[in-house]
């Protein structure tokens, strides 16, 4: 995700991400543009007395404006259900840390892996809602938290603290109290892994996402018929404005309905997971 000062307007127009999103726009921008210039030609040279009128696009455009307003609400909900999502995963492990670093005594010989396997969670977590967990670092964490042979590793850590847990419980190192707290908040983890992987999983469903590519194209490839006869070869202009304002929207949609990538737009799971390493650490030391 990027940091950036909303008040610098001027910043905002020069940044890279605006030049990203005119480079990946750029092919369409020039086939509009040779297309509305072809239509244009030929209007001025076989002299058609085409009337024209804007009125249909008026109102496909209102209802386009409709269609794109519900598409950006859609994915934004996406993208700020998630940022929740991780904003609970923060404090469900802060005060997991805090429960266990006060119920368990600094000697006790689980104390350290209680610890790792907290601070661990939010990073493999991270990459479970990427494209996956390494194998080498699979590795790793088995050896080093002592996992079961699980393929889903998010499991597999909560698995292992519910284990030391019982194992808690039954040396009496914590009571039957103790137990019920601490079992209540290993099970939110595995709640908030749940909605993420729900976000990840059910994207904007493929028939509307399709119409509503449609539509836009639909109504690029129609509105220099409505400009032309008015306008003329400026007509190339209105068209590619009005691709780059569609199109951009549409883009930004895309990006942010999957938040959990490492794109600009994207959630700081990165600093997140390295936060709460360092709370959780920081907590139980």
């Amino acid at each position: 995700m990027i940091k950036y000062n909303p008040k610098s307007w001027l910043h905002l127009f020069t940044q890279q991400y605006t030049r990203e999103i005119f480079a990946r726009l750029s092919s369409g921008m020039l086939y509009l543009a040779l297309y509305t210039g072809i239509l244009a030609f030929l209007f001025d040279y076989f002299q058609i007395d085409y009337p024209g009128t804007t009125a249909v696009h008026s109102i496909m455009g209102i209802v386009l404006g409709f269609f794109l307003v519900f598409r950006s609400n859609g994915a934004y909900d996406r993208w700020w259900e998630g940022r929740k999502t991780w904003g609970a995963l923060v404090n469900n492990s802060r005060n997991m840390a805090m429960k266990f670093a006060v119920m368990v005594p600094v000697e006790h010989k689980y104390r350290q892996l209680i610890t790792d396997c907290i601070a661990a969670y939010p990073k493999v977590l991270k990459e479970h809602l990427r494209q996956g967990i390494a194998e080498d670092e699979v590795k790793k964490l088995r050896n080093a938290l002592q996992l079961d042979l699980i393929d889903h590793i998010p499991n597999a850590i909560a698995k292992k603290l519910v284990w030391l847990v019982n194992d808690l419980k039954r040396d009496q190192t914590i009571d039957a109290e103790q137990y019920r707290v601490l079992d209540e908040q290993i099970m939110s983890l595995t709640g908030i892994t749940g909605v993420c992987e729900r976000i990840k999983n059910t994207p904007i469903p493929y028939s509307y996402s399709i119409f509503l590519k449609k539509f836009i194209v639909v109504f690029l490839v129609t509105v220099p018929f409505a400009f032309l006869p008015s306008y003329g070869f400026w007509t190339i202009i209105i068209s590619i404005l009005l691709l780059y304002v569609l199109m951009s929207i549409e883009l930004l949609a895309e990006e942010i309905e999957e938040p959990f990538g490492a794109d600009i737009n994207d959630l700081p799971t990165d600093d997140l997971s390295v936060k709460i390493d360092q709370n959780v650490r920081n907590i139980m030391e």
